[in-house]
């Protein structure tokens, strides 16, 4: 039996409008809704999926960081 993969919940819950990631955990408000419901290997790869979101909200951020610093 493998160990039931845990939520990547940081509560830090506010959702970015233009990416609809949660920019705490970078889920979908979907796979927020349905994380108890998941089964394990879907966990995995929305978990997977996380890093590599977080590339992408930051560098969409990062144009509006750098215009706020001038």
């Amino acid at each position: 039996m493998s160990t039931p993969v845990a939520s990547p919940c940081i509560n830090v819950c506010k959702m970015d409008q233009a990416s609809g990631w949660c920019t705490g955990c970078m889920r979908t408000l979907d796979e927020i809704a349905c994380w108890s419901q998941l089964d394990e290997d879907t966990k995995r790869t929305v978990w997977q999926q996380l890093p590599q979101r977080r590339v992408q909200w930051r560098a969409r951020q990062r144009p509006a960081l750098d215009g706020a610093a001038t």
